[in-house]
């Protein structure tokens, strides 16, 4: 590598950096994320906490992630953070590595069959995953997986990813950091159309029953998502759940 290369690259770094460092909610980051996917031609990731050897569900302990929910819930069904080769690599390297799917599943295979989760990834296009360990300031483990349909990532790619995965990691736990001291105040509309998203209800059926337009609904559920910091509604009913802002 030229030394000109190497002063882009390091320039790279910094941009990079202070990109993620500028990210203010989990919201951000997923959108971040997304963008790294496409310009690195990558589909999915997912950024969790290192499990325990007790652990049965990686939901409980993922941050973020753009995983089809079918393929997640699945995973937790067969208890794969319990079986996954790629979990228990990870306890013991820091070093970033890479599976291709077919093979890390089948390691994992050997007490079930895990067959219609493999035809599943493979519908979806989770051939590949890039496992990068990292830990947070207070030396929390935990990991960012890039995933798709490539088998290899170039050497600068892959250094590149590796650095975004650790500013990320680091990101989300000083977001985390502030959400868990911060006080978030509901006003009470926003808490009737999240409570009435907790019971299933739609849009269009929240605006009929609170005699408002869709759009305000819309609006309200909107707020509610940036308040809790949240990906989605699904999430913003679980935080605001378990903050006893909602019952």
């Amino acid at each position: 590598m030229t030394a000109d290369e190497t002063s882009s690259t390091d320039n790279q770094l910094q941009d990079e950096g202070s990109d993620i460092a500028a990210l203010e909610t989990q919201f951000d980051i997923v959108r971040y994320m997304r963008r790294k996917c496409e310009e690195y031609g990558l589909k999915f990731f997912i950024v969790f906490n290192l499990p325990g050897f007790e652990a049965e569900k990686l939901s409980a302990y993922s941050i973020v992630s753009n995983w089809p929910q079918e393929i997640l819930a699945k995973y937790d069904a067969l208890r794969m953070v319990r079986h996954s080769a790629g979990i228990r690599k990870l306890r013991l390297t820091t070093v970033p590595f890479t599976y291709d799917m077919r093979e890390w599943i089948g390691e994992s295979s050997e007490q079930a069959d895990f067959t219609e989760l493999l035809d599943m990834m493979t519908n979806h296009g989770m051939l590949v995953g890039h496992f990068f360990p990292v830990h947070d300031a207070l030396g929390n483990r935990g990991a960012v997986v890039w995933g798709g349909e490539g088998p290899t990532l170039a050497r600068d790619d892959r250094l590149m990813l590796q650095m975004i995965s650790v500013h990320l990691f680091n990101r989300l736990a000083e977001i985390g950091a502030a959400w868990k001291s911060g006080q978030v105040v509901l006003t009470e509309r926003e808490i009737q159309c999240l409570s009435w998203t907790a019971a299933g209800k739609t849009s269009l059926e929240i605006a009929e029953i609170l005699g408002l337009s869709e759009h305000t609904v819309n609006h309200y559920l909107n707020q509610v998502t940036r308040k809790l910091e949240a990906v989605n509604r699904t999430q913003a009913v679980v935080k605001a759940i378990r903050r006893g802002l909602i019952a």
